[in-house]
């Protein structure tokens, strides 16, 4: 049995923040698909923060309804009909997830799940959908890495909207 990957799949302004100053995320293109049905079939499972769970519940509660949803988060609690709740130490939970039957997981966001994961190096490849947007201020897409990491890319689209799609591997 092969290992699951854990790709990150978000999308990203010019001057890398993942939303606004006040949370906004209403410039992310949804004009076209941009590469998401054959995404979409690549994997069985999203990891979410709870703060991208409960904005993804806002937006879109019916969304990906035949993917296992995971919640990273020291205050939800889990329930018979809610998605599954991992607290705590994380990287044992994550590996025997990875390490199990199944399809390639999204890393969903947001920003301390990203950081964590990274720095927990359970991220496998990057896809980052930069769109054509300088907010100027915001959440930024990376914060307090631990260390560098250096990436392979392995492809690349560009967009009649001006936005561009980049595929990496982290090397390890």
């Amino acid at each position: 049995m092969k290992k699951r990957k854990i790709i990150l799949n978000l999308c990203t302004t010019l001057d890398s923040f993942i939303e606004g100053a006040n949370g906004e995320i209403e410039w992310c293109f949804t004009d076209q698909d941009y590469g998401m049905t054959d995404f979409l079939n690549r994997i069985d499972t999203i990891f979410f923060g709870r703060k991208s769970y409960v904005q993804l519940l806002e937006m879109a509660p019916e969304a990906f309804p035949d993917k296992q949803r995971i919640v990273f988060s020291n205050t939800l609690k889990n329930s018979e009909t809610g998605p599954k709740i991992i607290s705590g130490d994380i990287a044992e939970e994550v590996k025997k997830i990875i390490n199990s039957e199944g399809k390639d997981i999204w890393l969903f966001g947001g920003a301390s799940l990203t950081t964590a994961m990274i720095n927990l190096d359970l991220v496998d490849e990057l896809m980052i959908a930069v769109h054509p947007l300088i907010l100027g201020n915001g959440k930024p897409l990376f914060e307090k890495i631990d260390l560098p990491k250096k990436l392979k890319l392995t492809d690349s689209k560009t967009y009649s909207t001006g936005l561009v799609q980049l595929f990496y591997e982290i090397e390890r």
